[in-house]
């Protein structure tokens, strides 16, 4: 079979939700058409909304190896990256203890490589709030409210975080006032 017969097939399994037979029939598209990059880019996409980003990576690297002028194949590539990071700092996250500063770095290569990331940044505002850092913290809750506003737990912490801060600085603005005096 050829190439586009078989991307034809991969997109009547995608049509009714079978994901797995979607994958096998572009698996067989690049096997018939070894040298073409929207083969690869084609399964990736499909590999990543199946969660198996492993497997999106391996084909999104070779879609850009084929075509690295592609800026549809990059942009997929990186947030390709941006997931399997994200599940590394999810990792971190669920270890005891909680390897916090290790999972923020991580975090914050995923809001470069995926600045739509809602999840890494409300993460993020979530552990510079357990950290004590607010100004991170109330950075990073406005911008997972941005990106979800009907997200009522992003909206909560940055309500929470921004009250803090409000109380830090009036309380450094009280003791200021008392040494003048």
């Amino acid at each position: 079979m050829d190439g586009e017969s078989c991307i034809k097939k991969a997109y009547e399994f995608i049509f009714n939700s079978d994901f797995e037979q979607a994958i096998y029939w572009f698996e067989q598209a690049i096997a018939a058409e070894p040298e073409n990059a929207s083969y690869y880019h084609k399964c990736a996409v499909s590999c990543a909304r199946s969660g198996k980003w492993t497997k999106a990576k391996q084909y999104a690297e070779s879609a850009l190896r084929l075509d690295p002028e592609q800026k549809e194949y990059q942009y997929h590539m990186q947030t390709v990256e941006a997931s399997l990071l994200l599940s590394e700092a999810d990792l971190l996250l669920a270890s005891v203890p909680p390897r916090l500063s290790e999972a923020a770095e991580l975090l914050k290569r995923v809001v470069v490589l995926d600045p739509l990331s809602f999840d890494a940044f409300y993460t993020l505002g979530v552990i510079y709030a357990s950290l004590n850092q607010l100004e991170e913290a109330v950075v990073n809750a406005r911008e997972a409210v941005r990106l979800d506003p009907s997200h009522s737990a992003a909206r909560r912490l940055f309500a929470d975080v921004n009250r803090k801060r409000r109380m830090l600085r009036d309380r450094i603005k009280a003791r200021k006032r008392k040494r003048i005096r």
